[in-house]
């Protein structure tokens, strides 16, 4: 009997304590810091920082550190069922103590103070914002952060991969990448970058001829290739072919433009396509639902602007959507 009521007795040892019962509901629902909690209780941090101890040593509290910080917060989730009782019947009576209605109010103003900074930090920084995040994160974080919006069952066919750039990227997110490329100069360069994959397979083939089974595919993607295509028709179709049924195609390729020295320097054998040439090419190869965006100039970059065109296998429509 004594062994069962010693762990109630113990907290109640120390939720016995007026300040230390005020600190927990304090800190209940919240991460504070030891100088916060002093502003609240209005207490010395000597007395907070023994307090939290005796609370930490009892099981009620817990601190992680965030850098310099120590950070407290109430532990509700371990404790036991007589003693979680005993935390809500101290609780009901601490909340008719004026203190605690002061204790309340404080704490109200601690963490709009916390608003208040984190807003004056972006009013001074909107300026500077993005070099601030490109600074610390890089910038293209965020889009490497939406490959995650990809469903972890899929397979995705990355055909005309070149050197494997997007493959790598689509590996961490889906179940299996196949990288198809008819050049063994780029699948070189692809097997280098992409060997320590092990969900990802590159497979040499053209793509009038995609090495890959119809029908196993649930994203196509074809990035920077359709203009150095002779047919693009056919290519799409091998597209749609390789596709699960409502399978997606994803394109990514150049505006029209008028640099006709890309002919000779860089193989390309369109100059571009414009959103209804790109609506009409996935219509004719049996893709349905096409949406076509062209995507914003990058700063400071010197080719054609480019566009994005996703759409469905399936019979065939077209909306066309610009900026």
């Amino acid at each position: 009997m004594n062994q069962l009521a010693s762990p109630v007795l113990a907290h109640l040892n120390v939720l016995g304590d007026p300040l230390r019962a005020r600190l927990l509901l304090v800190l209940e629902g919240q991460t504070l810091a030891v100088g916060e909690l002093c502003d609240i209780l209005q207490l010395p941090q000597s007395t907070i920082s023994r307090h939290l101890k005796t609370l930490m040593d009892g099981g009620w509290a817990q601190v992680r550190r965030e850098g310099t910080s120590r950070l407290y917060s109430l532990v509700t989730d371990a404790l036991d069922e007589h003693s979680a009782d005993l935390w809500r019947v101290v609780k009901a009576q601490l909340i008719t103590m004026p203190a605690v209605a002061q204790d309340r109010m404080r704490l109200t103003r601690v963490l709009a103070d916390r608003r208040s900074e984190s807003a004056a930090f972006f009013s001074r920084a909107a300026g500077e914002w993005d070099a601030l995040r490109d600074e610390l994160y890089g910038s293209s974080f965020h889009l490497d952060g939406l490959l995650a919006a990809c469903e972890p069952t899929w397979t995705v066919a990355d055909l005309g991969c070149g050197t494997g750039r997007t493959s790598a990227a689509l590996a961490p997110f889906v179940r299996q990448v196949v990288a198809v490329d008819a050049s063994a100069e780029m699948l070189t360069a692809a097997r280098a970058r992409l060997g320590a994959l092990p969900n990802v397979e590159v497979r040499e083939g053209t793509l009038e001829a995609v090495p890959v089974a119809s029908g196993t595919v649930d994203l196509a993607l074809l990035v920077l290739v359709l203009h150095h295509l002779g047919d693009p028709t056919a290519v799409l179709k091998e597209a749609r072919r390789v596709l699960r049924a409502d399978g997606r195609l994803l394109v990514i390729d150049m505006q029209p433009h008028d640099r006709e020295e890309y002919r000779g320097q860089m193989g390309h054998v369109w100059l571009g396509f414009s959103e209804v040439d790109v609506g009409r090419l996935l219509t004719g190869a049996g893709f349905s639902g096409a949406r076509v965006v062209p995507l914003s100039p990058v700063p400071g970059v010197r080719g054609p602007a480019l566009f994005v065109a996703r759409a469905t296998a399936g019979a065939s429509s077209l909306s066309v959507t610009g900026r």
